[in-house]
């Protein structure tokens, strides 16, 4: 993810109704394939943050077992090029504004858009900011690993963005972190549903080993950015709030 592409480093510092607000570079809006003006806004603030440098142990490194494992899974993963898998990897690598929430609807069983679902479309908006940008932001600036498509010099499923991508660090994964925050947000509101949800959300986090964007080892680290941001976000006022208004959102719609 290039959440850290952004103006000046990152601009912060207005505040709407107590929650930071972040203004992204145009580099980081066309990973996006952003078509708004629309800042970012966030729950959390920096120091709310757990530090993943001093949480996460490094990437493995090159001639590792650890690393033979990442390029086991990679090379795995590459076999399903151009299937219906790669597809919903595709769809998973879009975290525009329009795709927002959307690859949670089926397990949920229901439509989230911002028209549809406008709560909950900003709890997820807010929570890529705390789990994608600021979660991973530490040790990826850290350890600027390199993203397996540059090292095996292939394209990815969105190629679109691997200009931009490949100065970006590729440990941790941002997107997995996104993803496995969302899963446990919704399994929390919906226990009933923690199956399908838990499992869309383990599957988001491998998407992006399909896309050949992260090893493996990036993506578990994810995870665990994941978790640790949604502990956090529990002790937020204004998320709690935005929990409870996205669940009853929710719970009508499902009706």
């Amino acid at each position: 993810m290039i959440f850290n592409k952004i103006t000046a480093s990152l601009l912060a510092g207005s505040i709407i109704l107590g929650i930071p607000t972040y203004i992204f570079a145009r580099e980081t809006q066309s990973v996006f394939q952003k078509k708004t003006n629309e800042p970012y806004t966030s729950y959390l603030k920096e120091s709310d943050i757990v530090n993943s440098l001093a949480l996460l142990p490094p990437p493995p490194k090159e001639n590792s077992a650890a690393f033979l494992a990442d390029q086991e899974a990679y090379k795995q993963a590459s076999t399903l090029a151009h299937t219906p898998r790669w597809g919903v990897a595709q769809s998973d690598a879009d975290l525009s504004d329009s795709n927002i929430g959307k690859p949670f609807s089926k397990a949920l069983g229901v439509s989230i858009s911002k028209e549809n679902t406008p709560a909950t479309y900003h709890l997820m908006r807010n929570i890529m900011v705390d789990s994608g940008f600021l979660g991973t932001e530490k040790a990826k600036k850290y350890y600027k690993r390199v993203r397996p498509y540059v090292y095996y010099h292939t394209q990815t499923c969105s190629p679109q963005d691997d200009n931009i991508l490949k100065h970006n660090g590729s440990y941790p994964s941002g997107h997995t972190a996104i993803g496995w925050s969302t899963a446990l947000i919704f399994a929390e509101m919906f226990p009933q549903k923690q199956d399908e949800i838990l499992q869309r959300g383990y599957d988001f986090g491998q998407s992006r080993v399909v896309c050949g964007v992260h090893w493996q080892s990036d993506v578990d680290a994810g995870r665990i950015i994941g978790a640790a941001i949604v502990a956090r976000l529990h002790a937020n006022q204004k998320f709690m709030q935005d929990f409870q208004k996205s669940k009853n959102e929710l719970i009508e719609k499902m009706k």
